[in-house]
């Protein structure tokens, strides 16, 4: 096959893929979409074999850290974790709509920090669902607010978002250097959405709630979860303060915490296991194929040479004879991040995320401009339901308890929350790079 038609059609096969699993046609799960692209790519010899096997295995810590994540979201929900944590905020809500938004919110951004978005967006989600219809108040401000905490408080900590291994999956940043860059954007992305969000469900946290009939007590195993997950975070942190990647004791705690888990219940670890969505992995495995297969033939020269002439546009920074860093106009700073924003929900964040990590690494972008597309691929989801993995799994499980949200419903609230979430987010980030820089 001539080189023109073959790339022409390799990049049909991934743009069709990706288009496929944002529709889900016929509901069909989003892994037998990406996967039948994959393997057609193979079957079709567009790509080689080979090229397949070292993309895939590119994706080993990732796959590790979500494995470990799933697992331990799970011990967590069964055990009443979740559930506890939601009852806790409505005991101490004391019958006021707007005090258990706020305390609801705050334990997302608690989840999302410590046990990533997906458990947030997917476990912690029914659990505050089951609790405010006890409350007898309109559950669909506190729904927001699980799905979009769940995006605005993920690049807190490395392990807030798989996302953030997926951009940074060549060398993750030591954990100093991480809240140097993200810990002022991410608190400015918590608390613009949060202020977003309260304003605009002002009339449906009007109600009074349901008086309280006290909160769900947390069962001694339930207590052993939560000790062994305070263990992990710090397991977690001093990994990535010395700058060691995270899948694998992510995954190595996880285990061992359920295996004392089960033989305290002396349960079988099968439900636990079935429980995991282990197409999920198959899933990221298939878009690491699809976008190393566009990086092979040239077709993200497009990114490449955006992000080089932004690179370009930078001006020199400090007094004159003084060395001095270098640092970017604030306009093509907010570009590159509402470019990248913008494209998660045309392609969604996986594959963004991917598309930026190749595109970093070719052309060696460090500094205000990698931290800004971090910051957009993991904050732009909360423009629309296709943005991120986490936020469609979130409106699944909705349509599950019997709650439709439509995309337009998201799509209202989101054109307000995102935008000016990302613009106090790029604006914190821009000052951390002025300051560093003097």
């Amino acid at each position: 096959m001539p080189t023109l038609a073959a790339h022409t059609l390799l990049i049909s096969i991934v743009a069709l893929s990706i288009l496929l699993m944002l529709l889900r046609p016929r509901n069909i799960p989003e892994v037998y979409w990406v996967g039948a692209g994959a393997s057609l790519l193979v079957l079709a010899r567009l790509i080689p074999l080979s090229l397949a096997g070292r993309a895939i295995a590119k994706g080993t810590d990732v796959y590790l850290f979500l494995a470990g994540m799933m697992l331990l979201s799970e011990i967590a929900r069964e055990q009443g974790l979740f559930d506890w944590i939601a009852s806790v905020a409505v005991h101490h809500a004391r019958n006021s709509g707007p005090r258990l938004f706020a305390l609801l919110y705050l334990s997302g951004v608690v989840v999302t920090v410590c046990l990533s978005n997906d458990a947030t967006a997917i476990v912690l989600t029914p659990a505050v669902l089951a609790s405010v219809r006890r409350a007898r108040i309109n559950p669909v401000p506190f729904l927001f607010a699980c799905a979009m905490i769940a995006n605005a408080a993920s690049f807190v900590l490395p392990i807030s978002n798989p996302a953030n291994l997926v951009v940074f999956h060549n060398g993750m940043p030591p954990l100093s250097s991480w809240l140097i860059a993200f810990l002022a954007p991410s608190f400015a992305s918590i608390v613009i959405t949060y202020i977003v969000l309260r304003v605009y469900f002002r009339r449906d946290l009007a109600s009074t709630l349901e008086p309280d009939n006290g909160q769900s007590p947390l069962t001694p195993n339930g207590k052993l979860i939560l000790i062994g997950l305070a263990l992990i975070v710090a397991v977690l942190l001093t990994a990535s303060a010395f700058g060691k990647d995270l899948g694998l004791p992510t995954f190595i705690a996880a285990v061992v915490i359920t295996a004392i888990l089960l033989i305290r219940t002396r349960s079988s670890p099968t439900p636990i296991l079935k429980q995991i969505s282990w197409s999920t992995l198959a899933l990221v495995a298939a878009l690491f194929i699809l976008v190393e297969a566009m990086q092979s033939i040239g077709a993200l020269a497009f990114t490449e040479r955006a992000l080089l002439a932004a690179q370009h546009l930078a001006a020199p920074i400090g007094a004159p004879g003084v060395p001095g860093g270098r640092f970017l106009p604030a306009g093509v700073t907010l570009a590159v991040g509402f470019t990248v924003a913008i494209a998660n929900n045309l392609l969604n964040n996986l594959p963004v995320g991917l598309i930026a990590a190749n595109t970093l690494t070719f052309t060696h972008t460090k500094g205000l401009l990698r931290d800004v597309t971090l910051i957009a691929v993991d904050l732009g989801p909360n423009l629309s339901v296709t943005g991120s993995l986490a936020t469609i799994l979130w409106l699944l499980a909705l349509r599950r308890e019997g709650l439709h949200v439509t995309a337009r419903d998201f799509l209202k609230a989101g054109i307000l929350v995102m935008p000016l979430a990302l613009l106090a987010a790029i604006a914190a980030s821009l000052c951390i790079n002025l300051v560093t820089k003097m």
